[in-house]
């Protein structure tokens, strides 16, 4: 029945995108008014006849957002309906509030018992302050057992009206006294956009900046405004990896604390030019000389991308790292009945030089169904920047200095994957809870290094046997094809032997990348995500390359040209790439 019902949805949803374009085939006149109008009568006209006459009892509620999830998945990624049930989630990543306990919750299976578990409280949040910790597996709530639950359907229930109270009960791993239950009441949680900056490698202000939110530009402005105070501070890195972007309004004001009020930052333009708009810097720089860097990788979208872009075409700032996401759309939401929302892709948006950085065009597939990207190293114009350097459309922001990302190992992920480093933070900590120092001096030593190996039960631990798996489909080739004698198996024997795993080797063949999610996981425990950053900030290659640039004489000024005379012609004029240009 729920695969009837979901092809009768697709049905629909074809039938309602196709019609506008046989409708116009047969009669070129049909203006697009009227193609909706009819379409949309086809498709209302068709539910009722199927909800009259189908054979089971439809779900209404369920065959129509399928049919509008259907419609929207053809448009592009970013254009979502969210239903009324969704709507507080989706305004909490845009205000950076909500009314709950303040913490993540994660859903594991533990002996094949499944559980859901505090993950990680927020600093100063209700949980924290009630006592609740990493590890604590949740089984009851305000009296009601939750052994069945999934995280959602948890979080559904400490999720809130601020100064409610509630009792959650917890089992706490490596505790006498395992079982504890807190009573405190919910409060407003605000998501801090900047858990850390400080002051690291000596003279270097540092800014970590997750998400870009209604608050994010007044906890930038403060950080920057209190590092700037600080003595020591020499240059200014602000961190956008990972961040996946935000509120456009608040890249607009974060760029302004860097260059002169009434710059140029963004152009957005949307299907006809009566809907472009020109976004400008309104507040007055903080710095326009401090040398400034930004990192970025392949988790810096949208906001992200706007904000190190146009730090880049003003030459304002080096950009570090890796190449980013690539996400030139811009969205805006709708009211719909019923307290929902549309989330629509409403534009595109050019950064200073008058570039687009769209890695994807949602608009055309190719054969395989995946999307066409926007431009490719032919066909991608050139354009420039405040002080003449050539960057290129398409593609993401292309970093000044590369540093490519840590390659995650397979044993790595395998160590995540089972939690082996969380259960081992949760128990280490419970143990050494006053031993431990601070974020600054704290690190994975020898000691804890064998103790977490002594950790790991060998016979528990789970490869992904992707060497295994591949030599015995050869193996059996080898034999269909008949190639397969005693002197052949003799060496698929000895191949075997060699790929065979030693664990001890390969956790000390790691030993760097396991130690970072050891100290990632004990960090938290102890100075929550404000630590995790700042003890990770000691062993970091993007901060390093920054470093060595701003370190270098005269490196920082030769990589923005800013000796050069800024160029006459319009900064967004582009330039075809010359033939063979790289």
């Amino acid at each position: 029945m729920k695969k009837t019902l979901k092809y009768l949805a697709w049905g629909c949803v074809a039938l309602c995108l196709a019609a506008p374009a046989a409708l116009a085939d047969d009669d070129k006149s049909v203006n697009d008014d009227a193609a909706v109008a009819r379409s949309l009568d086809i498709f209302n006209t068709l539910y009722k006849e199927l909800n009259t006459f189908y054979v089971d009892t439809i779900n209404a509620q369920k065959s129509i957002e399928n049919a509008i999830n259907a419609m929207l998945d053809d448009i592009d990624p970013y254009t979502e309906y969210i239903p009324a049930v969704e709507t507080d989630e989706f305004m909490t990543l845009s205000t950076g509030e909500y009314g709950g306990i303040g913490s993540y919750l994660m859903e594991r299976s533990v002996n094949g018992k499944k559980g859901v578990y505090i993950s990680g409280p927020y600093e100063g949040s209700p949980a924290a302050r009630a006592g609740l910790r990493s590890g604590d597996r949740i089984i009851m709530i305000d009296g009601d057992s939750t052994d069945t639950w999934t995280s959602d359907q948890v979080s559904k229930r400490l999720k809130g009206q601020a100064n409610t109270h509630l009792t959650v009960t917890v089992v706490r791993p490596y505790d006498e006294d395992s079982v504890k239950t807190f009573s405190f009441n919910r409060e407003t949680i605000s998501v801090n956009p900047v858990p850390y900056y400080g002051v690291t490698r000596g003279n270097i202000g540092y800014i970590d900046l997750t998400t870009f939110n209604e608050k994010s530009a007044q906890q930038v402005r403060d950080a920057l405004i209190a590092l700037k105070n600080d003595p020591r501070v020499e240059n200014i890195v602000l961190d956008l990896r990972s961040n996946g972007g935000g509120i456009v309004e608040a890249a607009i004001q974060i760029v302004g604390f860097f260059v002169p009020k009434g710059t140029q930052v963004l152009v957005m333009r949307g299907r006809d030019k009566s809907s472009e708009r020109t976004y400008k810097t309104t507040v007055d720089p903080i710095d326009t000389d401090i040398p400034l860097a930004v990192l970025i990788d392949g988790g810096s979208a949208s906001a992200s991308e706007i904000t190190a872009g146009a730090l880049q075409d003003l030459d304002r700032a080096v950009i570090i790292g890796s190449r980013s996401f690539g996400k030139g759309l811009v969205q805006s939401t709708r009211n719909l009945p019923y307290d929902g929302i549309l989330k629509v892709t409403i534009a595109k948006y050019y950064i200073p030089s008058g570039r687009l950085i769209q890695e994807l065009d949602y608009g055309n597939r190719n054969e395989d169904g995946t999307y066409k990207k926007t431009t490719t190293d032919s066909t991608a114009r050139v354009f420039h920047t405040a002080h003449g350097r050539e960057v290129s459309e398409g593609g993401g922001i292309m970093p000044d200095i590369k540093v490519e990302p840590r390659e995650l190992k397979r044993i790595v992920y395998n160590i995540m994957r089972d939690h082996w480093d969380f259960d081992f933070a949760t128990r280490y900590v419970a143990q050494h809870r006053d031993e431990i120092p601070s974020p600054a001096e704290f690190e994975v030593t020898d000691t804890i290094f064998n103790e977490f190996k002594a950790f790991i039960n060998p016979d528990k631990f789970e490869y992904d046997k992707v060497c295994e798996q591949q030599l015995a489909t050869l193996r059996k080739t080898a034999t269909s094809e008949g190639y397969m004698n005693d002197s052949t198996a003799a060496q698929f024997d000895i191949l075997e032997a060699l790929l065979k795993h030693d664990l001890d080797h390969d956790l000390d063949l790691h030993r760097r990348d396991i130690a970072y999610l050891i100290s990632q996981e004990i960090m938290d425990r102890m100075y929550y995500t404000r630590g995790q950053v700042e003890n990770s900030i000691k062993d970091d290659d993007f901060l390093d390359a920054a470093q060595q640039m701003f370190n270098k004489p005269g490196e920082y000024t030769r990589i923005l040209n800013i000796k050069a005379k800024p160029a006459k012609k319009n900064a967004t004029a582009p330039k075809k790439k010359k033939k063979g240009k790289q």
